[in-house]
């Protein structure tokens, strides 16, 4: 029984870069018939132009995967934290509401 279990498991190896991860406020989501893109963006206050991060490309199956697991993990989250505030973004914060920082 043993072996079976280890055949199952799956060994997922975490570089010390990939581990730091990357700060992203903006999701942008496009899909086509077979794919959903989803570009992550950092936004920083003041500065009109931002970068995309990171891009990463799904199938649809592993985006509803994603999606539901975003979604468990969102109510967990409240359930121990609190509910999670849900702003309305109808704009692109591009000051963030704070005052405009001078050198």
């Amino acid at each position: 029984m043993e072996e079976q279990n280890n055949e199952n498991q799956l060994n997922i190896e975490l570089s010390e870069e990939i581990a730091e991860g990357i700060y992203s406020n903006l999701a942008i989501i496009t899909h086509s018939q077979s794919e959903f893109v989803v570009d992550f963006i950092k936004l920083m206050p003041g500065v009109p132009k931002a970068k995309v991060k990171s891009r990463i490309v799904l199938t649809p199956q592993h985006a509803k995967r994603l999606m539901k697991a975003l979604a468990d993990n969102i109510q967990r989250y409240e359930q121990m934290h609190g509910k999670i505030k849900d702003v309305e973004t109808n704009a692109l914060p591009l000051h963030f509401g704070g005052p405009t920082a001078q050198a």
